[in-house]
Parts: structure tokens; C-alpha cells; sequence
């Protein structure tokens, strides 16, 4: 290996040194020498010495005669500085010495290798190693539990029309069907969720799960009007309850895997969370019952079979009631979902629900108001079967999310809710929201139609209801009509809409009421924006524009004829905020306006209406 090395000070004195003393010199060069042992190396595999060049160089001067032309080779025995390489450092920790190696210890399992470093816990962190968030076995080699602690706190002040009868206005003149619209409410929901598994779950699906959550409620409610919330008006205008509800308590086991992917089938038995679909437009509960479920083809393919029979809530707190029997309202359901299809980000679902209920007795909620039958036509107990073939789908087409729902009821109810005829239930429902981002802005539009009945009085029930709502959807419990409950009659209790509910089904609540498909129907179009303006904090805003489908059902429950269609434009903005950049500390601040329509001062005598909400939500 030969390196050139030329300077020109260097130059110049070599230029003068050879002027002056050897004239038949006229060209020196300075060269590195580093293959005195070329030879010796020849047919060897190169290996550079850790932490310093590959060997010693020397200077060689070679002078060329100016006669002769022949070249003079002067070795000069002097040792270039090699270069220094500082060598990587991998860890703080020195390397042990001869006598600190000790013979194998032996460890447990893997889970416990960091005990033995001296590794330290700590209960209340859940983000490092803690046997409470099913790091580390219990007991066993895969014994597992996982604590979880949510608290939701949520404050809420709202103008709301209050169903009063006329004898029981506690303000003077007002002895119309609705008093005052002031109304604020303070409620607490405290889940504690106990998980109990066997199995390694990062590669399978457990191979034993048991799952309790109960959730302590209290709630203190505040209106303009008596007899709004007891039916005792000796009550007053202030109602504080508390309840203790049990939304899941099941037993999961895992049959067989069928795959070695881990495909699997499993089975689980008790009071469980189902969701009938992506966004909670048709069934979303903790019924109590037997569901079969499991996946095929790497995952690409999920299936449900479902029985299930629905519980009756505590009417304040939306709880389960486990003190009350079980409604005699029960549930069959087969879905499944297919993923990437009909392209890849896009799942599909195909689902079938049969709703058997025969709550043919009167029953009256805790406040001493009739809940079924529904005070409303006939008044008269009410059994159904219906059947809901339904097509959801939810992901993105390229830059272009979308989620949709298309649902058809068919079935017969042995009467309408204003003849004492049988019935036929033939009604349909439409949604479909789709979203853009834009670096931190997300754009969105929203449709949502299900069909109204035009004719109370023939026997067709065309009204599209659900069987327990709660839609994620067009701003979801942010926006005013979604969030809050309509009345329809004075004394009746009979609401237009039901609280965290979009459909006008002309209930006596969502908790204890029947699917009423007599009803007005509801229309929706909707835009809005979600903008991430920073990681800790975002700001979304929506707003609808509402419609009843159809009128001729108002004007017969209300003998009040000319009814508009125009609901109004429903505005809402929230404010989502969470100090650590996680889920573990999450406040919400949202305001709601309806800009009430002709339909709606029509049926309220009342302009704008709105809502305002503030929401803590504390995660362990």
C-alpha cells in the first residue's frame, strides 16, 4: 500500500536542497511505505488490530537523476502516528472477572428473571412491571390478573323541556304540558373491572377468562318543575339516588384452536358487553346469555353466535338491575366480519338478529312513572317478533374513511300502537359517515336516515326502531339532540327521543320501554371537524341539520295538525384534553345549540335550547 504525500513548502525545499547540493537531481517525492512485509501478509485474510492502524509505515524519498533519468530510492526510518479508533462502549456494566462466574441459577419461569436482578414493583404504576396489570403470573406459570379502576365524573347543565300535567306546576302560569327548561345533573360512575385469566395471551387467545365490573352510581338531578322526576310531587324539584350495577360478570373458555395461527373457537357465559356493530346504532348492552365466537383464515375472518336476554335498568343511573327478574325480551344473534374486503382497510360485517319480546305485563319504573306499556295510543301491552338484516362496514378507501350501516326490520307485533289489530313491521335505516385528514385536521360528513310511518292507523308499521341504542355517531353525546331527551306529551312521559338515542321512537325510555315502529322517523345531514392541536389537546366541532321523516304520527299522538318536518341545526364544539398525553387522565368540555325549527317551536313553544358539559374521566 503506497500513499502520495505532496507539499509544496515541502516542495520548495527539496528544490533548493538539490540545487545547491546535487545538480543531477531534478525531481524528489516523499512517499508512505506500509508493505515491508507485503510478502508476508500476501494470501492472508486482513484483520485490523483493535484500537489501532493495521501496522507500522515508514517515509521513503525517492530522487530521480537528471542524466540518467534513473530513480534513487532513500528509506527513512520514521514511524507515521497511526491513527487511534476509541472503541464502541455497549453497557455501564464492567465485565465480571474470572471469580465472580457462579454456576446456573435456577429461575422459575421467565416472568421472573427481574426479581431475581432485584428488580422493585410498584402497585400504583401501570405503565413499568406490576403483577396488579398482569405482568407477571399470580401464581402458576400463567395465571394472570388485571386490575382496572375507571372513574366518570360528568356535570351537566341543560335546557330541556319538562313534561308536567297541569295540575302540578309549582310556578304560577304555568299550567301548560311543559313548565321551565332549566335542568342540570351531577353523576358519578365508579368501575372497578377484575380480570382473572389463564394462558400466554400475547400469541392466543386465553385459555380461561372470568371478568367482573361492577360500577357504583350516584346522581343528584336538578329541574324547574315537580312532578318532572317523582310522581309523588311531595318529592320536590331535586332527586338524589345511587345505585351499584353489574355490567359484566362471565366465564370464557377456550375450546380449540383450529389454526396454527392461533385461530380459535371460544365460548362465554354470563352478563357480558355486545355491540351489534361498529357504531352502536342498533344494540349495544350487557345482556346476560351464552355467545359462541371465534375467527378463521389468520383473523381475516370473525364470527358471533349469540343468545342473550335483556335486564332490566335501574331507571336513574342506566345500570343493569339485578334486583328486578330479567325482561322476557330475548335476542338471537349471528354476524360476521370480514376483513379487507371489499379492499384491503375495509372491514365488513354481515349480521342477523331476531328480537323476541313478550313484556306484555305493566310494569312502572322507580319514580312511579308507567314505563311499559308506553302511555301513548291504545295503551295497551305489546308483543313482538322482528327480524334485522343488517350490512356495516367500517375502515378507508385510500386517504377516504368510511363507516356505513344499512339495517332492514321485518316482523309482525300482535297490535299497532293506535289500532288493535296485528301489525306488519317493515321499516329500513341508512347511515354513512365519511373523513379526511389533512395533516392534523380531520374533515367529516354525515348522513343518517330511518324510516317513518305515514299512516298510525293501517296495519303496517313502517317507523325503523332500534333494540338499545347508543350511536357513536355525528358528534355522538356532544351534540344536543343525541344527548338529550325529548318529551312528547305533558303527564305522558312518553319522550320523542331518548337520551344518548337519535331516533324519534316515541319510547317511555330507552332503559324500559318497547321498540315502538310507529313513529315519525328521523332525518339527518351533518358536517364537522376534528383538529389535533396538540398532542395533549384536541377540538372537534359538528353540526346537523334535523328532520322527522314523516309527521302524520305527531300530529295523531299531539291532535295537532300541520306539523313541520324542520327539526333545527343542531351546533356542538368540544374541547378534549389529556394533561399526560395518555387515556389515564381525560377531560372534556363540550356546548351544545339546537337552533330550533318549525317543527320543533311548533311542538315545545319554545326557541334555542342548548346544553353544556363538563366530564373527568380517570383511568388506572
Amino acid at each position: 500500500m503506497k500513499i502520495k504525500i505532496t507539499s509544496f513548502v515541502f516542495s520548495l525545499t527539496l528544490v533548493i536542497s538539490t540545487s545547491l547540493f546535487s545538480p543531477s537531481v531534478i525531481a524528489q517525492t516523499n512517499e508512505i511505505d506500509c508493505s515491508q512485509d507485503q510478502a508476508k501478509q500476501k494470501g492472508k485474510r486482513k484483520r485490523r488490530r483493535a484500537g489501532a492502524a493495521n501496522r507500522d509505515c515508514n517515509t521513503k524519498q525517492v530522487q530521480i537523476n537528471q542524466d540518467t533519468g534513473e530513480a534513487i530510492v532513500v528509506v527513512i526510518e520514521e514511524k507515521v502516528e497511526p491513527k487511534v479508533y476509541v472503541p464502541r462502549t455497549f453497557s455501564p456494566v464492567p465485565r465480571p472477572r474470572s471469580d465472580q462466574f457462579q454456576a446456573k441459577i435456577p429461575i422459575p419461569d421467565r416472568w421472573r428473571i427481574v426479581e431475581a436482578l432485584g428488580y422493585k414493583e410498584r402497585w400504583y404504576d401501570p405503565y413499568n412491571r406490576n403483577v396488579l396489570k398482569a405482568d407477571r403470573p399470580v401464581h402458576g406459570e400463567d395465571w394472570f390478573f388485571n386490575l382496572g379502576v375507571i372513574s366518570d365524573t360528568l356535570y351537566e347543565k341543560r335546557d330541556a323541556a319538562t313534561p308536567v300535567g297541569g295540575q302540578s306546576s309549582n310556578n304560577p302560569g304555568q299550567i301548560d304540558q311543559f313548565g321551565g327548561y332549566e335542568q342540570s345533573l351531577l353523576n358519578e360512575n365508579l368501575a372497578l373491572e377484575f380480570v382473572y385469566y389463564k394462558g400466554d395471551t400475547t400469541f392466543k387467545p386465553p385459555e380461561y377468562e372470568y371478568r367482573f365490573i361492577p360500577v357504583f352510581n350516584y346522581n343528584h338531578t336538578r329541574i324547574d318543575e315537580i312532578l318532572g322526576l317523582n310522581v309523588d310531587p311531595a318529592q320536590g324539584k331535586t332527586r338524589t339516588d345511587n345505585h351499584i350495577g353489574i355490567q359484566a360478570l362471565f366465564i370464557d373458555k377456550h375450546l380449540r384452536d383450529v389454526s396454527s395461527n392461533y385461530d380459535f373457537d371460544s365460548i362465554r357465559f354470563g352478563i357480558q358487553p355486545f355491540s351489534s356493530d361498529f357504531r352502536g346504532f342498533l344494540f349495544q348492552d350487557s345482556p346476560f346469555g351464552l355467545r359462541l365466537f371465534g375467527t378463521r383464515n389468520n383473523n381475516k375472518l370473525q364470527y358471533n353466535l349469540a343468545l342473550f336476554r335483556r335486564f332490566e335498568k335501574d331507571t336513574n343511573s342506566g345500570l343493569n338491575d339485578l334486583g328486578k327478574a330479567l325482561r322476557n325480551d330475548d335476542l338471537f344473534i349471528a354476524n360476521v366480519y370480514l376483513q379487507d374486503k371489499p379492499t384491503l382497510g375495509f372491514f365488513s360485517q354481515f349480521s342477523y338478529i331476531h328480537n323476541r319480546n313478550r313484556d306484555g305485563t305493566i310494569f312502572y319504573d322507580n319514580n312511579g312513572f308507567i314505563a311499559r306499556p308506553a302511555s301513548l295510543g291504545t295503551e295497551r301491552p305489546n308483543d313482538y317478533d322482528v327480524n334485522y338484516l343488517s350490512y356495516n362496514g367500517d375502515g378507508h378507501f385510500g386517504r377516504l374513511n368510511l363507516t356505513t350501516s344499512i339495517s332492514y326490520a321485518f316482523g309482525k307485533e300482535s297490535h299497532g300502537t293506535f289500532t288493535d289489530t296485528q301489525s306488519d313491521i317493515s321499516a329500513y335505516f341508512l347511515a354513512a359517515e365519511a373523513s379526511i385528514d389533512y395533516d392534523w385536521i380531520r374533515l367529516s360528513a354525515s348522513f343518517l336516515y330511518g324510516s317513518g310511518d305515514d299512516d298510525p292507523y293501517d296495519n303496517k308499521s313502517n317507523g325503523y326502531d332500534a333494540i338499545f341504542e347508543n350511536p357513536q355517531f355525528a358528534g355522538a353525546d356532544t351534540s344536543y339532540w343525541i344527548r338529550q331527551a325529548n318529551p312528547l306529551i305533558g303527564g305522558g312521559k312518553v319522550a320523542l327521543s331518548a337520551r344518548n338515542g337519535i331516533l324519534n321512537s316515541l319510547r317511555s325510555s330507552k332503559e324500559h320501554g318497547q321498540s315502538n315502529f310507529t313513529n315519525p322517523g328521523i332525518g339527518l345531514l351533518g358536517v364537522g371537524m376534528d383538529m389535533e392541536i396538540l398532542p395533549e389537546l384536541s377540538f372537534s366541532m359538528n353540526a346537523n341539520y334535523l328532520e322527522f321523516a314523516t309527521t302524520e304520527v305527531l300530529e295523531v299522538a299531539r291532535q295537532q295538525a300541520d306539523i313541520d318536518k324542520e327539526i333545527g341545526l343542531d351546533l356542538s364544539a368540544a374541547f378534549i384534553w389529556r394533561p399526560l398525553n395518555s387515556q389515564n387522565i381525560v377531560l372534556r368540555l363540550s356546548y351544545a345549540r339546537l337552533f330550533t325549527g318549525k317543527g320543533f317551536e311548533q311542538l315545545y313553544g319554545q326557541g334555542d335550547v342548548d346544553s353544556l358539559l363538563l366530564n373527568i374521566i380517570l383511568t388506572y
